[in-house]
């Protein structure tokens, strides 16, 4: 049940009010990064720390963790500001255009089930008959007892998605990136990416020791320059790009970031967890979208949890790259195979993305029409090209937790995203589009933004 909000901290506007609080709130959230950076950056002699007396508490209590107190703190500003948490709701179904929570329903805009391929009959049965015939799990890694027919079909197809020799299907999206840049590159290689780039990446590279350099967003001019100053100063050079980016809804110019990679002798990964099935006619990606041949890019990477329904990532390229990956990469080497069922799922899921082309196009028009409402409606989205993710930017953390709840007290489910995820000044409500929101649907949540943006103002 929400909380009712106080009307006056200390005798302060609502507006006035949000503004200190949001202060307070930074400046604690500030004091504890730099603590821990601090803590991190002392060095502690032998002698120090002979006596277990002298050993602080923060370094054997989880409760004294950095993570943890930000965590703290951001739960006592949600209170103080009058925002109940919007997260872990619990869906009671299958999420699509709507889900159920808490028993009643909802327009939902917070499940990336872009093509309501997750709970389509087909692709439920495919699972249903590889528990059958597997079970649930492979019981193993691949190289030893895990592999199984199936696995080896998806890898198979989603080589095909992309016109290359071959791929590979790891358990986890995040992990596929992680243990892939993690153990391709090293301390004498360098890394850049995209500056709004998935925190997976920033994970690998970390693994990797390689040298970490950021560009501006989408900027290939930028990127150019950097590599025209270090490229020389490195052995191995890896540039990692989104296919559509998560946060805010746009994508590369795939052919500039090509011609870069050439020019430099680099490799070029992009991540196309949000683009699959969202791009191209045929929704093959951003592969399809800027018509490019397959080969031009080193390193395909996908999930399957969002357009194929299902649950793991995967590695798309040439030979010599999936075969070094299956024999050596830790994250598939040391871990257990892709479960049947999910497997089965998503080979599905992919067949009839091949199959019903129109899906893409439902997608697209229902995106474009919420994109196109809500600029007529002045509201701010930001630079999203209008597909499958869209922002609503609401400047502050305070008002995009009151809007998203607002908005749940009227039968729309949609998750904000807010400091420190995002920059202060850029929090927003991250709305995913799938193939069957209607019209109505789309025009009720832009009327039902604009009311309680206008009413928190």
């Amino acid at each position: 049940m929400t909380k009712p909000v106080k009307n006056n901290l200390f005798g302060l506007s609502g507006s006035l009010k949000d503004q200190l609080a949001q202060k307070m709130l930074e400046k604690r959230l500030k004091k504890v990064t730099e603590a821990k950076m601090q803590s991190g950056d002392v060095l502690r002699t032998r002698k120090s720390l002979q006596s277990n007396s002298k050993i602080p508490d923060e370094f054997c209590r989880f409760d004294m963790f950095p993570g943890y107190q930000q965590i703290k703190i951001l739960e006592a500003g949600g209170e103080q500001l009058g925002v109940p948490s919007p997260f872990f709701k619990s869906h009671e179904g299958v999420a699509t255009d709507t889900t159920v929570i808490a028993g009643k329903e909802y327009i939902n805009f917070a499940s990336y089930n872009y093509l309501d391929l997750c709970g389509h009959p087909e692709v439920s049965k495919a699972a249903e008959d590889a528990i059958k015939k597997y079970g649930t799990s492979a019981s193993a890694s691949r190289p030893v007892a895990g592999e199984r027919p199936i696995q080896r079909e998806l890898e198979i197809e989603l080589a095909k998605v992309y016109d290359v020799d071959d791929a590979i299907v790891f358990v986890s999206g995040h992990a596929t990136n992680v243990t892939t840049i993690g153990y391709l590159f090293g301390p004498k290689d360098l890394i850049l990416h995209d500056s709004l780039i998935h925190n997976s990446v920033v994970q690998g590279v970390q693994l990797s020791g390689a040298t970490r350099l950021t560009f501006p967003h989408n900027d290939w001019q930028a990127l150019d320059e950097i590599l025209f100053q270090q490229r020389r100063n490195y052995e191995r050079v890896l540039i990692c790009v989104e296919g559509i980016y998560s946060m805010d809804g746009d994508y590369p110019d795939l052919k500039r970031f090509i011609e870069i990679k050439q020019r430099h002798k680099a490799f070029l990964m992009v991540d196309e967890a949000h683009s699959l099935g969202v791009m191209g006619e045929r929704g093959h990606g951003l592969k399809e979208y800027a018509g490019v041949d397959g080969h031009e890019v080193d390193l395909w990477m996908g999930t399957l949890s969002k357009t194929l329904a299902g649950c793991g990532g995967y590695i798309a390229g040439e030979t010599a790259l999936i075969d070094h990956l299956k024999f050596s990469a830790p994250g598939f080497l040391y871990s257990v195979g892709i479960s049947p069922p999910l497997a089965a799922a998503s080979i599905a899921a992919l067949n009839i993305l091949n199959r019903e082309p129109d899906r893409v196009s439902s997608l697209k028009a229902r995106g474009n029409q919420f994109l196109e409402l809500a600029k007529d409606k002045g509201l701010n989205v930001g630079s999203s090209a209008g597909l499958s993710v869209i922002p609503v930017i609401t400047g502050s953390s305070a008002m995009a937790g009151r809007l998203a709840n607002a908005c749940f007290e009227r039968g729309i489910n949609v998750q904000p995203i807010f400091y420190p995820a995002v920059q202060e000044g850029m929090a927003r409500l991250r709305f995913f589009i799938c193939s069957s929101h209607t019209e109505e649907q789309i025009e009720t949540t832009i009327n039902v933004l604009v009311e309680e943006m206008h009413k928190l103002k």
